[in-house]
């Protein structure tokens, strides 16, 4: 995986505001580059200096193994949630071209 595409990926995670996600998939089309398994691997190798519970599935399902993490930190910052998933309607963050 280039590093440029590493860098990108991370950027977009730490500009996603608390109480708001992307989904892997949001990531990439942002990008432009890639699609959701690659910002999945971005994330797994490299995302453990960011925000990485702001980043879900489409479905608004945390990532495998990080489920009661990812409640307990979406619950302090406030994000909308429907049961133990993301609202993606209303937390979905769109961000602004950089």
């Amino acid at each position: 995986m280039r590093p440029e595409y590493v860098e990108r990926v991370l950027e977009v995670v730490e500009r996603i505001p608390p109480g708001r996600v992307m989904s892997y998939g949001d990531i990439a089309e942002y990008l432009g580059e890639g699609g959701p398994r690659q910002v999945g691997r971005v994330m797994a190798l490299w995302g453990g200096a960011v925000c990485w519970w702001r980043v879900v599935r489409s479905d608004g399902s945390p990532p495998r193994g990080h489920e009661r993490q990812c409640l307990r930190r979406w619950r302090e910052e406030g994000t909308p949630l429907r049961g133990e998933r993301v609202d993606m309607p209303r937390a979905r963050w769109h961000a602004d071209p950089a």
